[in-house]
Order: structure tokens, then sequence, then C-alpha cells
């Protein structure tokens, strides 16, 4: 199987800037109405791939999880192009370990500006500077492919 070629991250961070200003809402994925970090996701796939591949798996929204099972990453991995963490750059969906010995349960995409696009409790979607406090979480990167 030929290799997925990855969207043009310049498309990905119109696409993700688009839903600044949405208001968060746990498990909603509704750009302007509401969504979580993977509602964000799901929406920028929607505005570059297409239509979305499966539904998510029902997941929680507690960052003190512990386990050493990666559901998030595992349920993205065949739709998405994985790459090292430390390469993601404009265009990339980083997902974030909130605390030591805790799976990658958040997530957000990276701008070409120093700043990342990401849904928080509280804020909505927001872009944020991707300071070293929030690289050093980042334990997954992943592309957005062209097309599904």
């Amino acid at each position: 199987m030929a290799p997925r070629r990855a969207a043009d991250p310049a498309r990905v961070v119109s696409a993700a800037l688009e839903w600044l200003g949405t208001p968060y809402h746990d498990q909603a994925s509704i750009k302007g109405l509401g969504c979580d970090c993977l509602g964000l996701a799901r929406g920028v796939w929607r505005d570059i791939v297409g239509p979305e591949p499966m539904a998510p798996p029902p997941y929680s929204r507690d960052w003190g999880e512990v386990g050493a099972r990666e559901t998030f990453a595992e349920t993205v991995r065949p739709y998405l192009i994985e790459i090292d963490p430390g390469e993601a750059g404009p265009g990339a969906l980083a997902l974030f370990r909130m605390r030591r010995g805790a799976p990658a349960k958040h997530c957000g995409i990276i701008l070409d500006d120093g700043r990342f696009v990401h849904s928080y409790e509280r804020t909505g979607v927001v872009a944020m500077r991707f300071d070293r406090p929030w690289r050093r979480r980042v334990a997954f990167a992943f592309l957005f492919p062209e097309t599904a």
C-alpha cells in the first residue's frame, strides 16, 4: 500500500482557526455551537478530509486516569499519519499527556505562529502559546491525510 500524503498544513491551520470561539461542550463537534478537544479534531477532519470514518468510542474526560493503554492514540492511528512528536509543526495534531503516568487524553492543532488551537473546559476553542510546558506534554503527533 502506498503511503498516504499529508494534507496541506496551511489548510489545516486555516480550518482550525475557523473553530476559534466555539464554546466547550463535552463530546460535541459542532462549529460555533460546542466541542471538546476531540470534537475540534473531528471537525477539522471533516473540513479537510471529508466524512468521519467512524464514530468515536465512549471516552471520559478524567485527566487523572491512569493505565498503560493509549486509547486515544490507538483510535486515531489508523486514520492519521503518525510522526515523531519532536517534528510536529504547523497543521499537526498533538496529543498531550496531562499528568505523568496518565494516558494522552487532550489534543490540539499546532499553528504556524508559535501557538496551538484546542478546546478547553470553561474557555472553549482558543489559541494559546505552544510553549515549553505544553511541548513537554506532547506524547504523540499526527498529520491529517490529504484524503481518507
